[in-house]
């Protein structure tokens, strides 16, 4: 069996990787995810800009700390809090799924470091590609890919695509230098004066922006930027209500501080 590319560091739910290929996997199917059991544990999943007007009705759109932030969707507010699984282990009904959680057990991965060529990849260890009489084929009888195959390559390839303009995106807003350390305090009815302090992620700096030249507002503006930035304020908004869902659902910490991002 081809041996896995080497990473350093694995993505977030991946394990294990293997590229896929008729000769190895030339009678194996894949089969659904009975649940969502691998995100239930996860508050924080990876966003692409081009998912920002969707998923901000649902979630707070903020940006990870450090040199490099990346735009995240918060499902919870604390560490292994997932508000959007239900107690059957699956993702209530009626919400945006990102697509870093669809794309999953595949990835477009580099097979060697020194190559810019990508290769489809799964997870073995998400237990849903095997050699199995249920499920999706993945290859003909001929060795070729099938149909669901080639649409999987293709949603792999668009996320790759996707990813690409978010870090363009995020490459403008360090230029702009409008991204700010976001810290959000929630305080509860029966304790006000104790509230749930959040840092730990970062935010458009409100006031930056505000302060740009009407000519670099209008260059945000015709390039579709501007759209971006105001989803993500506008989503912000529901940092309260994450933290209500928290609450009706029991997961609210003791502590107060606590990290969102």
């Amino acid at each position: 069996m081809a041996s896995a590319p080497q990473q350093p560091q694995l993505p977030l739910f991946y394990k294990d990787l293997l590229p896929l290929n008729s000769r190895d996997h030339g009678d194996w199917k894949v089969s659904q995810f009975g649940t969502a059991a691998h995100v239930a544990q996860t508050h924080a999943i990876p966003l692409t800009v081009d998912e920002f007007v969707d998923a901000q009705r649902n979630y707070p759109i903020v940006f990870s700390a450090g040199d490099n932030p990346l735009p995240i969707a918060l499902m919870g507010l604390n560490e292994g809090v997932n508000t959007f699984v239900g107690e059957d282990e699956k993702i209530i009904a009626g919400v945006y799924v990102p697509a870093y959680i669809r794309r999953y057990p595949f990835i477009l991965a580099k097979m060697k470091p020194d190559s810019d060529e990508m290769s489809l990849c799964f997870d073995p260890s998400a237990g849903v590609i095997a050699k199995q009489e249920e499920g999706q084929a993945l290859f003909d009888g001929e060795g070729k890919p099938t149909e669901y195959t080639n649409q999987v390559l293709d949603f792999c390839s668009k996320f790759e695509e996707s990813g690409q303009r978010t870090r363009a995106f995020l490459e403008e807003l360090k230029k702009l230098d409008i991204l700010m350390d976001g810290e959000v305090a929630i305080t509860r009815g029966d304790n006000p004066d104790k509230p749930f302090v959040y840092r730990g992620f970062r935010m458009v700096d409100e006031k930056k922006l505000r302060e740009l030249s009407a000519e670099t507002l209008e260059a945000l503006n015709k390039n579709g930027l501007l759209m971006l930035i105001h989803a993500h304020l506008f989503s912000m908004n529901l940092m309260r209500s994450i933290f209500e869902r928290q609450m009706a659902q029991g997961k609210v910490p003791r502590a107060q501080a606590a990290a969102a991002g």
